[in-house]
């Protein structure tokens, strides 16, 4: 198995054509059909589907077309790295942040990628969690913004942020008024109790903030019963608009709402609900020189955004 045959068969999947793949690696077609065909006959499997719509991975192919992209990436990291120098970093970088801490992280951190480290190409990939650690474990992105649920220990990790998580409703919701929520301060407050008796919109269990959450409603002896999953922070933030259900998240990627006055956050009174975020590396795969400046420029950030109250509710875990 050669290099070059992963990049003909990661450029097939990604054009959908062989034709398309062949102009853009300047490779003959022939010569393009012919190493795909080596390099399915030494796997002993078909990785392509033709037809006349054009080229598809079949599911093997689409196994195979990951551990392909981890390991060019791997390559071209090391390349990089051997080039790079520690004053002036260049290269690419790619980062996964989880859908509900983009909001509030990745704008400040491009903004400061771009005026720190110019040469530096950052690629943001916003995914669950679930997805992303599967991403940094084979190495197809370098670092990860994830939540700690204490599953963590196959990798490097550095604290970040802790959020509180509230109670969150459309502002005139039946939800909180029928729960009995008070208003003795800006944001009101409510029991757990009282929370687990409406509709939940919650993430599915891939997700690191849902076990997080059920584990401390076990513990006060609690239970949910009624749970919407939804795994898109759009679509959850219009399932809470149409006042379908309730969420319990951190006000992060739900501030712009709260600020219009379309939603509310309700402090949980009885139980210390939180989340922590820490920033996650391969043990295995070391980092270059500018996936290493990423890593220290996402902790300088997070740590400004929490000082400045720009990142709501949450405190700072870095030292």
């Amino acid at each position: 198995m050669e290099l070059r045959q992963l990049r003909y068969f990661v450029a097939i999947v990604d054009h959908g054509s062989l034709s398309s793949a062949a102009r853009v690696l300047h490779v003959a077609q022939p010569a393009l059909t012919q190493q795909i065909k080596q390099l399915e006959d030494e796997l002993e499997a078909q990785l392509l589907h033709r037809s006349a719509q054009g080229v598809m991975a079949t599911d093997a192919g689409k196994i195979f077309y990951e551990h392909a992209q981890a390991i060019l990436k791997q390559v071209g990291d090391a390349k990089s790295a051997v080039g790079q120098s520690t004053d002036n970093p260049t290269g690419t970088v790619a980062l996964g942040i989880p859908q509900s801490a983009s909001g509030v992280l990745a704008l400040p951190l491009l903004t400061a990628i771009r005026a720190r480290y110019p040469e530096i190409s950052l690629q943001l990939t916003e995914e669950l969690t679930g997805n992303l650690i599967e991403q940094l474990k084979t190495g197809r992105i370098n670092l990860a913004v994830l939540f700690d649920d204490g599953q963590l220990t196959s990798f490097a990790t550095m604290p970040l942020v802790e959020e509180e998580m509230m109670f969150i409703t459309r502002r005139d919701s039946h939800y909180a008024d029928a729960q009995n929520a008070t208003a003795s301060s800006a944001s009101g407050s409510i029991t757990l109790s009282e929370v687990v008796k409406a509709p939940l919109i919650l993430p599915g269990r891939l997700h690191g903030v849902r076990p997080r959450i059920e584990n401390i409603v076990r513990t006060m002896g609690l239970s949910i019963d009624n749970v919407i999953e939804i795994n898109s922070v759009t679509i959850l933030k219009s399932a809470i608009l149409a006042d379908i259900g309730a969420t319990i998240l951190p006000v992060a990627p739900l501030l712009l709402e709260i600020e219009r006055g379309e939603m509310q956050a309700y402090t949980i009174s009885d139980v210390v609900l939180s989340r922590r975020l820490v920033l996650c590396a391969s043990k295995n795969i070391p980092l270059t020189n500018a996936a290493a400046a990423v890593e220290r420029l996402v902790l300088e950030v997070a740590e400004e955004l929490c000082s400045s109250g720009q990142w709501r509710n949450a405190k700072t875990l870095t030292v």
